[in-house]
């Protein structure tokens, strides 16, 4: 479907106050923004306008009853300098599985899209080229609909910004194995992109930081056994030469780095298995030097490295050495930027 996406652009930008060399994700955003509002059971005006505060009624029902979902996603250039966005449409078809766990209404694929190569040709000199470095994008809905009761909303607005981003993660982090809060459990929200689920990891987050850490490692509800996530990602263990991961049980996201990683992993030859992974496990794989690596993936940090597993009862080093989590990391950052043939049909061009 063809979309007239409204364009109206600011009369001075404020890029040139950005120091590229030194940029931090979330504190810094483009000049403009992309609205749609959803009234009378449909999408309506598609637009792109200079980024704004937007009138917010105390009974819009996303304060009340926290109906928001959100994407990451990240737009980089290409070495001509063409704006690159990295596989839109899983996000867009992600955005909707979230919509539907939450009770909010499918936002049109196509739209996502054209909508995302929009806003990112019109924000392109806000996409840094430094190695690592990216223009964030952050597509979210929400119910904007005054009411005080529960049940779902009636009109939502659907937004796209851009905040320009560093490398998320300078060093190899420390895990924390949290044995006490949870992220999430089967039936939950868990697997969607829903904005509460981050709200209730902010607290543990903060006390395994205060203990040294960087990250929460999530495990399951019940036992606090099996590996569920690490902070705002997947995770992936190398164990005697071969790859594991958690499998989508219900309540994990299933990432798009995620899904990158397995596909580049077994394109270079290695074996990935995705299925229940007990703490224990890598326990015992690194008492007998098996557990050769481990790294967080997700569309902000990236390849994460991961140094220390650990909490009050336990310590785990993972061996000094990554080459497979750095191929790895390098192999993705040069398809995004097209160092690297992309043989895979993931980058779409925003122009």
């Amino acid at each position: 479907m063809s979309y007239n996406i409204k364009v109206t652009k600011i009369k001075e930008s404020k890029v040139s106050k950005i120091d590229f060399d030194n940029i931090t994700m979330g504190f810094n955003f483009s000049d403009h923004m992309f609205i749609c509002d959803y009234e009378n059971g449909a999408w309506q005006n598609p637009r792109i306008e200079p980024l704004s505060l937007i009138p917010t009624h105390p009974a819009a029902m996303a304060l009340h009853y926290g109906q928001a979902i959100f994407e990451g996603m990240k737009a980089t250039k290409g070495q001509d300098g063409t704006p690159l966005l990295f596989r839109p449409d899983e996000n867009a078809k992600r955005l909707n599985f979230s919509a539907d766990r939450m009770g909010m209404p499918q936002f049109p694929e196509d739209l996502f899209v054209e909508a995302l190569k929009q806003f990112t040709a019109v924000e392109k000199d806000w996409i840094p080229t430094k190695e690592g470095s990216a223009l964030y994008l952050r597509p979210f809905m929400y119910a904007d609909e005054p009411f005080i009761g529960m049940r779902a909303a009636t009109s939502f607005k659907f937004i796209i910004m851009g905040s320009p981003a560093g490398p998320f993660f300078s060093k190899k982090i420390k895990l924390y194995a949290e044995k006490k809060y949870v992220r999430a459990v089967n039936g939950g929200t868990g697997e969607a992109k829903a904005a509460g689920n981050y709200a209730a990891a902010i607290r543990p987050t903060e006390l395994a930081k205060e203990k040294g850490y960087d990250q929460v490692l999530w495990l399951d509800s019940q036992d606090f056994e099996y590996i569920q996530e690490v902070g705002t990602m997947n995770i992936f263990f190398k164990i005697d030469g071969k790859f594991i991961t958690p499998d989508l049980s219900g309540s994990i996201l299933a990432g798009i780095t995620r899904m990158s990683v397995i596909t580049l992993l077994k394109d270079k030859g290695f074996e990935v298995t995705e299925r229940p992974i007990k703490l224990s496990e890598i326990k015992e794989a690194s008492l007998n030097g098996t557990l050769e690596e481990a790294f967080g993936a997700g569309t902000a940090v990236g390849i994460a490295m991961i140094e220390e597993i650990g909490n009050e009862d336990f310590t785990l080093k993972l061996p000094a050495e990554n080459p497979v989590s750095n191929m790895i990391n390098d192999t993705l950052n040069a398809i995004k930027v097209q160092k690297e043939q992309d043989k895979f049909g993931w980058i779409v061009e925003a122009k």
